[in-house]
């Protein structure tokens, strides 16, 4: 593979050399997976969960035995959205593995043949629109069906996988627990970030996926792990990056994979080759990934109920907000009154905007934070 002209990676999992640590998460969950179980990767979202997985199973213990699909279900809406998706990831994945492969897996999806077209190749494309999927449940048991007599052992990924609590639609952890339960040649790995969901989903004796798991927590990246990779990176381009740097870095973003790769990309294309990175360069970096960003800040903040607006700008304000109904909270940041701050938090954070952990709430775009403090 040709060097990277920025070896600090932002989109997707380019190879192990440009991938942090995380031996210890590769080991065990490679070892989980081997052993027969079936695991519930939990973390708060820009952790690396993905990237991890696909480190993974680019080992070859893994990518020698097994078909490995990774279905990121956050977009979906409804059962046939997910089935639709699954459908869809399953086929380009196989289709680079040649006919044979991809041939099996459309062999047994009767149900949905009309929506497969082929190009002038005969390669096949997913093609469905929701319209063409006239029994989910059908579908998704042809899906199972080829996973079982797989010419090789699978694992399938259904990350962001709480977005099925969402769904209007009735039974869908029931028929998934039921597939999963029986589908003796796939191993399957269920991938969250709605931590009290996911929780919920799988420690909860009501719930379908009761005890059906291992659950296994991805904590952040460690400093010193992390540290020296930075500076070999540095190291390796012709440059040098302060120990001072990289902390300074860590502890503005709590250690969140993410923004500490988006951070070292902008410093790593601000220092020039012989030259070494201080840390009195980092607010420079993070000023600028800030700016870039400003005028959809601005758009997401008008787009929003004046009252949501007002607390999410309290909250990037606060930084770490405890006790939001409080009456010093919000006379602090003129809230009105606590029962409309209340109405308020729950949509902020089914939108994604806040996040909120042991009692503890924050703006979730570190970025966007920010930018809100300086506002």
């Amino acid at each position: 593979m040709a060097k990277l002209d920025n070896p600090f990676v932002t989109t997707g999992y380019v190879g192990g050399e440009y991938f942090c640590d995380r031996e210890k998460e590769t080991e065990d969950i490679i070892r989980l997976i081997a052993n027969g179980n079936n695991l519930a990767l939990v973390s708060p979202r820009r952790y690396g969960k993905t990237d991890l997985l696909r480190h993974c199973f680019a080992q070859p213990e893994i990518s020698s035995r097994y078909h490995t699909f990774i279905i990121d279900i956050y977009s979906t809406k409804s059962f046939s959205e997910m089935v639709n998706k699954m459908g869809s990831v399953i086929l380009e994945t196989l289709k680079p593995k040649g006919k044979k492969a991809w041939e099996k897996f459309l062999f047994f999806l009767t149900s949905v043949r009309s929506g497969v077209s082929f190009d002038m190749n005969g390669q096949p494309s997913w093609t469905m629109s929701l319209g063409d999927i006239k029994s989910p449940v059908a579908t998704l048991d042809e899906i199972f069906t080829y996973l079982q007599h797989a010419d090789k052992p699978c694992i399938v990924v259904i990350d962001e996988f709480q977005q099925i609590t969402k769904y209007a639609d009735e039974g869908v952890e029931a028929a998934l627990r039921t597939h999963v339960q029986y589908c003796s040649n796939a191993k399957f790995v269920f991938a969250g970030s709605r931590q009290h969901l996911m929780g919920t989903m799988f420690t909860s004796p009501a719930r379908p996926f009761y005890q059906s798991v291992t659950l296994y927590a991805l904590k952040r990246l460690a400093l010193d792990k992390y540290t020296p990779f930075c500076q070999r990176l540095f190291h390796e381009g012709h440059k040098e990056i302060d120990t001072d740097a990289v902390d300074y870095v860590y502890s503005l973003f709590d250690g969140v994979t993410y923004y500490l790769q988006r951070v070292m990309n902008e410093l790593y294309s601000l220092t020039r080759p012989e030259a070494c990175c201080h840390k009195a360069q980092v607010d420079r970096a993070v000023q600028n990934i800030i700016d870039l960003s400003s005028p959809i800040y601005e758009d997401l903040l008008y787009q929003l109920p004046e009252k949501q607006s007002l607390i999410l700008t309290a909250i990037g304000r606060e930084g770490k907000a405890t006790n939001l109904t409080s009456g010093a909270f919000v006379r602090k940041y003129g809230l009105g009154s606590p029962s409309s701050v209340k109405a308020a938090v729950p949509a902020l954070l089914d939108k994604g905007l806040l996040t909120m952990e042991n009692g503890v709430y924050q703006v979730y775009d570190k970025f966007f934070k920010i930018w809100l403090s300086q506002s």
